[in-house]
């Protein structure tokens, strides 16, 4: 018998067999036995069974099935997801709770209605304009991106192509577009993209900058170090520092600051802690009294203090501290926010720099977060702080020695703060406002990269954006009122230009401008314009590029870096409503609101200090105050439950609905990487808008 031509016919190889394993039809495996030998494609010959080929067809389709399974599920979970957010969606709407209703809000109201009219105004004109465009597009006027110059336009708007009415309005459309709308659009753009290279010129000379200083490994060295009083040597530093932890109605967190504080390692008799509370709830005051009344007890030089006249939020409530008396006794004032937990070893890994360098005033230490996870809001916050201490931060610190103070995990020389004119509260950047002034005086800064101490990020999106609204409205602030005390600075020019265009102007003015002005208002309005014009680079790949380099300092989080992109532009509203109030001293721009805090660092970071707290004195009556403290910590935990809620954010809606329907206009003519851009970014906005990022409260 003559060759057969099936190679698959061959009795001593039964084609290929598979062995699927199967536990559960979500779990299971295909292990091939034996491949085809070269033998069988040159002599392949009759005779397999027909059962074997049978077999192997039954096993084939057991795996296409538990396939279609899988597919099948993430179809429905996906399916499950969609209506679980439309269910949300649904419960938000209905509630009617917008951030308009919000009284706790930092905007002025009519500053706020205004900016919220304006983006429903080109809402209601990108809508009639959009309608316009499909009306012509159906009727012929077809422009591709090919078609987008002036001399096609020209042609496509003279009067040959005119054949009705419509028509002829279209023309006269396209003839203002092109003489007068398009010039200024275009010129604006062109600003934008200007100032968004030199920033971008920027973040890159500072990436360089960590680059050096990482591959020759330089870092702040003090000339001496802390040395053990137990070994009897004479010459150990431990001078006398003050710890100062101011809080307001921070009832979740003061139990872990406190607590990390008292057992910071340094000697008793040359540490002195204070606890500025400035709450004014009764409750949360007799908590924290009794908090600091213990840790007395149980040894702790730890004081409490209430201001009845609470002015200056927390530059007052500093100022008022340092103005007692036996604060001229203390050389160094090391300052912990209500959720700051510093590690024991902290002052001797920071107050050793001052010894034998009279020009420091300020030793800065780097945040870690221990909530970082928590969610998505978290994780994007985490992005940008790790680029912020790790880059910006070290950089200056290392080649300017200035950098913007924190506001905690930093140490002063007192004789800095005094010589700078001490805390003002002219501003909400109080931490800011101190650092100028001092640097305007020839004090110098250290950051210490590897020093870090723990802290809680906001995990809601209204805490945040408070947050923010903050950080970016007192920048502007504090530069209108140091402008001439800069200029008249006896500092090197250099310094002053530091200063002004990079502290202020670059990094605090320019950044949240042109990202609102640039990708939230020129970009839908050049799909309506289009005779204006975004090249894609600037679109996508600089900024793909510029997140890309903020992400380095955060490697765990490329996973997030297209949400990282969108949601910064998404933030670029807040931060520029924000910059816009500071710069213009409207009355948000002194408003101050206590960023809310969940209290999850104390979960496991006390569990260790409690081990270290001496047992009760006896003769007190601390199991009856330990009794009242919780019964007064529920009562607290459900009234503040009870609050929280979800909120409709107007402004980010309207700029979803425009982003969106520029993205359904930028399809007639052809504009993929826009029509990506506008859908994506509108989606994040559509998200941040029904406060769909960050903790979520049913």
């Amino acid at each position: 018998m003559g060759p057969s031509l099936y190679w698959w016919a061959k009795e001593t190889h039964k084609g290929t067999p598979v062995v699927v394993k199967m536990e559960n039809p979500n779990n299971w495996s295909m292990v091939e036995l034996e491949s085809p030998s070269e033998d069988d494609f040159l002599y392949p010959n009759d005779g397999v069974s027909k059962g074997g080929r049978n077999r192997n067809a039954k096993q084939l389709t057991w795996v296409i099935l538990l396939k279609a399974h899988k597919a099948a599920g993430c179809l429905a979970s996906i399916g499950a997801a969609f209506l679980s957010l439309a269910a949300i969606v649904r419960r938000r709407v209905a509630s009617g709770k917008t951030d308009s209703t919000d009284k706790s809000s930092l905007e002025n109201l009519t500053v706020k209605s205004r900016f919220y009219s304006c983006i429903k105004a080109l809402l209601w004109l990108s809508l009639v304009l959009l309608g316009f465009e499909i009306v012509a597009y159906f009727k012929g006027w077809h422009f591709e991106a090919s078609d987008l110059q002036l001399q096609h336009l020209y042609t496509f708007a003279s009067g040959f192509s005119v054949r009705d009415l419509f028509d002829l309005l279209y023309s006269k459309w396209v003839l203002v577009r092109v003489e007068y709308l398009a010039p200024p659009l275009q010129f604006l753009a062109n600003m934008c993209i200007l100032l968004f290279l030199i920033q971008s010129l920027d973040r890159l000379i500072l990436c360089l900058g960590c680059l050096w200083i990482k591959l020759r490994r330089i870092k702040p060295i003090p000339k001496t170090g802390v040395l053990d009083l137990e070994s009897g040597d004479g010459d150990a530093y431990f001078p006398m520092v003050l710890v100062q932890i101011p809080m307001c109605n921070e009832k979740e967190v003061y139990q872990q600051s406190i607590a990390a504080v008292c057992n910071l390692d340094w000697p008793k008799d040359r540490l002195l802690i204070q606890v500025l509370d400035d709450s004014d709830d009764p409750m949360t005051q007799l908590l924290i009294r009794d908090e600091v009344n213990q840790w007395h007890q149980n040894g702790a030089n730890i004081i409490y203090r209430h201001r009845v006249i609470r002015e200056g939020y927390k530059a007052g409530n500093l100022k008022s501290a340092m103005n007692c008396s036996y604060v001229k006794d203390y050389e160094f004032v090391a300052i912990f926010d209500a959720d700051f937990q510093p590690n024991p070893d902290f002052l001797k890994r920071t107050v050793p720099h001052f010894k034998d360098n009279e020009e420091l005033g300020l030793v800065q230490a780097r945040w870690s977060f221990v909530n970082r996870d928590e969610n998505l809001l978290t994780r994007l916050q985490l992005i940008n702080l790790a680029f912020h201490f790790e880059v910006e931060q070290q950089v200056n610190g290392i080649f300017f020695n200035f950098f913007g103070f924190n506001g905690t995990a930093g140490v002063w020389r007192i004789k800095a703060l005094e010589e700078s004119g001490g805390w003002l509260e002219r501003t909400t950047v109080e931490d800011m406002d101190i650092a100028v002034r001092a640097h305007l005086h020839g004090w110098k800064f250290i950051f210490l990269n590897d020093v870090e101490c723990q802290c809680e990020l906001p995990e809601s999106y209204e805490a945040y954006r408070k947050q923010q609204h903050r950080w970016h409205s007192g920048p502007m602030q504090l530069f209108r009122l140091c402008l001439p005390a800069i200029i008249k600075a006896k500092i090197k020019v250099w310094k002053k230009a530091n200063l002004i265009f990079l502290f202020f102007l670059l990094r605090k003015l320019i950044l949240p401008f042109y990202s609102f002005t640039l990708f939230c208002i020129i970009l839908p309005m050049t799909m309506f314009i289009p005779e204006a014009w975004l090249p894609s680079w600037v679109v996508c790949y600089i900024p793909a590029t510029m997140s890309f380099l903020n992400i380095l300092t955060a490697p765990k989080s490329f996973p997030f870096i297209v949400p990282y992109l969108l949601f910064e532009n998404t933030m670029s509203v807040t931060k520029f409503n924000a910059m816009i109030s500071g710069l213009f001293q409207l009355g948000s721009a002194y408003e101050w609101v206590v960023t809310k805090k969940t209290g999850r660092s104390s979960e496991g970071d006390l569990a260790s200090l409690v081990e270290k707290t001496p047992p009760p004195q006896r003769g007190t009556s601390e199991p009856n105050l330990e009794e009242l403290k919780e019964e007064i910590a529920q009562k607290v935990h459900k009234a503040s439950k009870k609050k929280k809620h979800n909120r409709i954010y107007t402004k980010e809606l309207a700029l979803a609905f425009l982003l969106l329907t520029a993205a359904v206009r930028s399809l007639l003519s052809a504009q993929g990487v826009h029509f990506y851009f506008l859908l994506f970014q509108g989606i994040s906005f559509l998200l941040v808008g029904f406060d769909l990022i960050g903790e979520q409260v049913v």
